[in-house]
């Protein structure tokens, strides 16, 4: 659908939502899976945000990274997923139209919160193993959370100019069941280069630096190990373990970054250029969604510390004293 057809507002016809066309056992299992998918995505980033507040021995650099992005991907699950998954399910808007800008608000500024905290998470990852002394030294807890909360502001700050500059040109009165918020061609072109295409390119690039110098020093390490011929048999495996572990969760990153967010932003351009059909809209904004469901599972079930983490909340170990100084690691 493109802009000339959003803003119609002044005559919007009589219109109801249609009727379902499956039956009742279907539509409850709909729901159903709704609900599940939510509560998945509520409740394993809050085991994150639980594990790196509560364990000072999960206080560094990096984990704050990582807890911005659950923070990020728990307010979409408890704010953004479920108006998301029962639009879809209905096929209609069924909410007023104040909140259906509140609801695109949200859901596009908390999608790009969680889109930069893949990003910052693959510059310090990049910057930790390309110098290590430098990173040691000039990055500490406190440090990563000015950085952290000035990506927030940024990003907010970001959001709110999108919103408030495309309020003149972009009607707000939608007719019933619909709810979009369309940009004309150069704000979709500067959205897709801001939330989309830049942070893309540089998970991409750092991700792949961070294999480079992986596969160096691994080289470098047998290197030597063939030099000194000691213990070189028990050293190669180990080394090229490490490398295939470190492709793989490059391919796996960027994959589900592009399976998830890909298809919203060529819709996006697309929506300016053609006309696009109203589920596929729904479709594609729940798939950016899942994204934060999935996330959990490639940034915390990586780490052997989170397994533990999970065990000791869920048998409520972490209220007993002095429960915050346990080795998780």
């Amino acid at each position: 659908m493109n802009l000339t057809e959003a803003n119609r507002s002044d005559n919007c016809p009589p219109y109801t939502c249609p009727e379902r066309s499956v039956s009742t056992a279907v539509y409850m299992l709909l729901y159903v899976c709704a609900a599940a998918v939510v509560l998945l995505t509520v409740c394993g980033n809050l085991l994150i945000i639980i594990s790196v507040c509560h364990f000072k021995q999960l206080h560094t650099p990096t984990n704050m990274l990582i807890l911005s992005l659950a923070a990020s991907d728990f307010l979409v699950g408890v704010f953004v997923m479920p108006t998301a998954f029962i639009w879809l399910i209905e096929s209609c808007w069924v909410f007023k139209s104040i909140y259906c800008m509140y609801f695109l608000c949200s859901a596009y500024f908390l999608s790009s919160m969680s889109i930069y905290s893949v990003v910052l998470i693959a510059v310090d990852r990049y910057f930790a193993l390309s110098n290590p002394f430098l990173y040691t030294k000039t990055i500490s807890v406190s440090t990563m959370c000015i950085a952290v909360l000035c990506d927030w502001f940024l990003l907010l700050s970001y959001n709110l100019g999108v919103l408030l500059f495309n309020l003149p040109f972009t009607s707000l009165i939608m007719c019933p069941g619909d709810c979009y918020f369309l940009l004309d061609e150069v704000w979709s072109l500067v959205d897709l280069l801001v939330t989309f295409v830049f942070p893309l390119a540089v998970i991409i690039i750092l991700y792949t630096l961070v294999f480079v110098i992986a596969r160096k020093h691994a080289t470098a390490i047998r290197g030597l190990n063939v030099h000194t011929r000691t213990q070189a048999s028990n050293h190669v495996p180990e080394s090229m373990k490490s490398e295939k572990k470190a492709a793989k969760v490059l391919g796996i990153l960027v994959s589900v970054f592009l399976a998830f967010l890909l298809p919203y932003f060529i819709y996006v351009v697309l929506g300016n250029v053609i006309d696009t059909e109203v589920e596929s809209y729904q479709k594609v904004l729940a798939l950016v969604c899942l994204n934060s469901t999935v996330n959990p599972v490639i940034y915390a079930l990586f780490y052997p510390w989170f397994r533990k983490c999970v065990k000791l909340t869920l048998t409520l170990q972490i209220f007993n004293t002095d429960s915050s100084l346990i080795n998780v690691l």
